[in-house]
């Protein structure tokens, strides 16, 4: 029986620059199926380009990113740059994403989330509405056609937030991304939502299988209380890569200083850019 884990994102000697400017100068990478991942580093050093590659919306300079792509009926690890919009759209499928503004339309909170079933999965009301208070009940919010009726645009912060994780979930990925996912939350809202990231991330989905958890973030206590995977990048390089144990004890000159700035990082959101929404808003799954 083969134990090895499953690899389900393969980069080599990754590069890409905007107008000349390097941001990503040879990546090496392999992350594994059921891991849960924070990528880590100061603004502009690269991780959000990095996931916006992994997401297929920047096309590469120089290098490869191979995927585990579970369209057909055995998975298998295929190089992104031979893919299409149309098998990006597929492979999107078994992915979801929580942007960090959380990109909720106009809408009832049923709305929200319908309407990523009905475009993506070709699903209808009756099938769809379980799952809506499936989703909701998930993340510790009410599922009532009450609350369900309600506007996205009357949520608190952290309301909004778990909607944005509800959404995403509701497609049951294999693989889940954050894009900072703690920005702009009180602290007791910010630790609910470590914890509800912790929960998701350990639940097996309807077909058993570990779920992949990719977070980008500048959160000190969420690295704490998750103890992820810890993958550092540095002028668009990989700096450190390992337990989150070994780099909160790291007394590396690159490591240490941005270790301790990272409150002030978080506080302030200054990163440049954020995960590309271009995808959804071409299938009019999101607006502006």
């Amino acid at each position: 029986m083969n134990t090895e884990p499953q690899i389900e994102f393969q980069i080599k000697d990754l590069y890409k620059s905007f107008s000349g400017n390097a941001v990503l100068k040879g990546i090496n990478l392999e992350l594994y199926s059921g891991e849960i991942i924070a990528i880590v580093g100061g603004s502009g050093c690269g991780k959000t380009v990095l996931l916006n590659s992994i997401l297929g919306q920047y096309a590469i300079d120089k290098g490869s990113i191979r995927i585990l792509d579970r369209t057909h009926d055995i998975a298998e690890l295929k190089n992104l740059n031979e893919f299409n919009a149309l098998d990006i759209d597929d492979i999107h499928k078994h992915w979801g994403v929580v942007f960090q503004r959380n990109a909720l339309f106009s809408g009832s909170v049923y709305f929200n989330i319908a309407l990523w079933l009905k475009e993506i999965k070709g699903l209808e009301d009756d099938v769809i509405k379980p799952i809506a208070e499936r989703a909701l009940a998930s993340v510790d919010l009410p599922n009532d056609k009450q609350f369900m009726d309600k506007s996205s645009n009357a949520l608190s912060g952290g309301m909004a937030k778990r909607l944005a994780i509800a959404r995403a979930i509701s497609m049951d990925p294999y693989v889940l991304f954050y894009d900072e996912p703690t920005t702009g939350l009180d602290p007791t809202s910010s630790t609910n939502i470590h914890d509800l990231i912790f929960n998701i991330h350990n639940t097996n989905l309807d077909d058993e299988s570990k779920r992949t958890s990719i977070i980008i973030t500048h959160d000190k206590d969420l690295l704490s209380r998750l103890r992820p995977r810890t993958i550092m990048l540095h002028h668009g390089k990989v700096h450190f890569d390992g337990p989150f144990e070994q780099f909160e004890k790291s007394q590396s000159d690159v490591i240490r200083p941005y270790f301790d700035m990272m409150p002030v990082l978080h506080k302030k959101d200054n990163e440049e850019t954020e995960i590309d929404t271009s995808l959804y808003k071409r299938k009019g799954l999101l607006t502006e």
